[in-house]
């Protein structure tokens, strides 16, 4: 069930306009300077974009898998998830919901899954 980095990187790779790139020893996936996703030093948590007005409701209703984010990340769309608690169906939903809010609805439209 658990996934890994290289399982997000995977689907990252297959994401138009998406790129990798370590900022203080973290991994984060962006679309031009926008960071849609993010690992803890040791890749056991992922912070992912995810609309603000929406992420109490996804922590209380699954806690053991969603957390907010630190107290200085209040202020984004964002919300982090236990990799360890999700399979790669939910890891897959997560990284393209989250690239989908960084890139032109043009290239949003077009990208299949």
């Amino acid at each position: 069930m658990a996934v890994t980095i290289e399982d997000a990187r995977a689907i990252a790779r297959t994401l138009p306009r998406s790129y990798e790139v370590v900022v203080r020893d973290q991994v984060k996936f962006r679309v031009g300077r926008l960071v849609y996703a993010a690992f803890s030093r040791d890749e056991t948590i992922m912070g992912f974009g995810f609309p603000r007005e929406e992420r109490a409701s996804l922590v209380a209703a699954e806690p053991e898998k969603f957390l907010l984010p630190r107290p200085s990340d209040m202020r984004y769309q964002w919300v982090d998830v236990r990799l360890a608690a999700i399979d790669a169906d939910e890891l897959r939903e997560l990284l393209v919901d989250a690239w989908r809010m960084c890139v032109p609805k043009s290239v949003a439209g077009a990208y299949g899954e």
